[in-house]
């Protein structure tokens, strides 16, 4: 632990010691979150609860969820999410041919916005008050993590262990090793100094991939579909596992090793160790089966897109609208992008030596004429709250409903609704018995405090001022008791022009029509004949 210095908390995002009772923990999966469960345990007096993805980690996964309760979590949750982090991030990585300032194809920053994902959905599920996570205060780590848990859920209170216990590499581990299918990334000790030549085969002695390599040559034979690997050696699979296969194979000729110095969000230096050899065999496969079937133009405008979308993704950007759009353009140009690819493996080497494929542009006949000190750590909390403004006002965009229904009979009354509801796009907020109700129905649901409860959050009362709601449901115990958070949701309803219902024939009545509108909406227009 670092002495001397003062964390002082500026966010409004950041949880507060008494006003948390249960955490998420992010958990990697090593030997670091020991620390970091006895640390919120001592210093918030709070349950923890550790969530782990298994997306490629050579751990066994049933010691490090024995480990974490041993420690003392509470509950430890392990996600199987190998298919999920293969499928819909490292694909569309594919497909962008990402690789942020030429070596590093984003598996961290892709694996962190997975487990922000699953975050957010389990401390709902828990009904927690807050998210923690190991990230420390000079990296872009911290960023990806708060900043997407923020888009996807505003009122979820964040705890950073390392960065507000100004922890240190001491008290955690002397290298930083982290991985996945897609790749490891190791930083620290001497990594940090780009003064220093690293012992890289010393230190990726203990790296889930580094094995002895073989003399001997190789041809791979890899098929594509709009641009997703399905097949290896004529082999089809699932993408998980022609990854981790195809890991193997690209190990053991030493692919996909490079000592990478980059630059980190806002500006400054850093050094890394990368290892990701079926991410650099895939990757250029791609990218030359894809500039084969595209056109000058195409090819040229491409590599720009590529560029913008690895920045974003590595810059903590996964929800911003642009994403969306450099994706929407990325999926169109690999809609042409099928065909199959042969690579030669060498000692450190590989080449694409053959290119077959149904949408071929090229023409045989033409001639072929080009064959940390100084860092304040105080301010990184801020930054990252304004850093994650712009998509959190986009996510709030979307619609979203408050639910607080006294009656179980009422609540069985309007299920129907709230399931028509939720399909409609909705997002929905819910007091305590409501929202458990949701989750026993199989809705997702966001926990909010009642306004009496003015010391928890979130408060119905802050969500209220700032406007958050389209949608109020509100039916009391009584209908005659007309008590003092009524009164306030009433007032403040009015004050927004937000509609409240508050008896089940009118939240019946107005669902359904909503319901009718988007049916009517969604209806083809017929053309007007002239």
């Amino acid at each position: 632990m670092q002495k001397g210095r003062i964390y002082h908390k500026v966010a409004s995002y950041e949880g507060n010691k008494g006003e948390v009772k249960k955490v998420i923990l992010l958990h990697s999966g090593n030997n670091d979150t020991s620390v970091l469960i006895k640390w919120i345990q001592e210093e918030y007096k709070a349950a923890v609860i550790t969530l782990t993805l298994a997306i490629g980690q050579p751990y066994n996964f049933e010691k490090v969820k024995q480990q974490a309760l041993t420690d003392g979590a509470k509950n430890a949750y392990i996600i199987d999410a190998k298919d999920e982090f293969a499928d819909e991030y490292i694909a569309q990585c594919i497909k962008a041919n990402a690789s942020y300032q030429t070596y590093n194809h984003l598996a961290i920053p892709l694996s962190l916005y997975l487990f922000a994902k699953w975050a957010v959905k389990i401390a709902a599920l828990e009904g927690a008050d807050a998210i923690a996570h190991g990230a420390s205060g000079k990296d872009n780590d911290q960023v990806l993590i708060e900043s997407t848990i923020l888009t996807l859920n505003p009122d979820i209170k964040i705890i950073a262990p390392v960065r507000e216990g100004n922890l240190t590499q001491e008290d955690l581990t002397p290298y930083i090793s982290s991985n996945n299918l897609w790749g490891v990334s190791i930083k620290g000790g001497d990594i940090d100094n780009p003064t220093v030549v690293s012992q890289v085969d010393q230190i990726l002695n203990d790296s889930p991939l580094t094995k002895k390599q073989t003399p001997s040559a190789e041809l791979l034979h890899l098929e594509f579909v709009k641009g997703v690997p399905v097949a290896l050696n004529k082999q089809k699979m699932k993408l998980s596992e022609l990854i981790m296969t195809l890991n193997q194979i690209g190990k053991s000729y030493g692919l996909g090793i490079t000592p990478h110095i980059e630059d980190r969000l806002i500006g400054l230096k850093r050094r890394v160790i990368l290892e990701a050899p079926a991410a650099d065999i895939l990757i250029l496969a791609h990218q030359k089966l894809e500039q084969y079937v595209s056109t000058k133009l195409e090819n040229e405008f491409k590599p720009l897109i590529d560029m913008k979308w690895s920045n974003l993704c590595n810059d903590g950007f996964w929800y911003e609208p642009l994403m969306d759009d450099l994706t929407a353009y990325i999926q169109k140009v690999n809609q042409k992008v099928t065909g199959k690819v042969r690579v030669q493996l060498s000692q450190g080497n590989q080449q694409i030596v053959a290119i077959e494929t149904p949408h071929n542009i090229f023409e045989e006949k033409l001639p072929n004429f080009m064959s940390v000190e100084s860092i304040n750590h105080n301010a990184a909390a801020g930054f990252i709250e304004l850093h994650s403004l712009q998509m959190k006002l986009a996510s709030q965009a979307e619609k979203t409903a408050f639910i607080s229904i006294g009656k179980r009979t009422n609540k069985i009354k309007l299920l129907p609704q709230m399931k028509q509801l939720h399909q409609l796009g909705y997002k929905l907020y819910a007091t305590y018995k409501t929202h458990k109700f949701l989750r026993a129905n199989h809705m997702e649901a966001t926990p909010v405090h009642k306004i009496s409860e003015g010391h928890l959050k979130p408060n119905l009362a802050d969500l209220l001022n700032n406007n958050r709601f389209d949608l109020i449901i509100n039916i009391p115990i009584e209908k005659k008791v007309i008590r003092a958070d009524e009164k306030i949701i009433s007032q403040k309803a009015l004050q927004h022009h937000v509609p409240v219902l508050n008896t089940v024939t009118k939240a019946q009545e107005l669902i359904t029509k909503l319901q009718q509108l988007q049916m009517k909406d969604s209806q083809p227009k017929k053309e007007i004949q002239n």
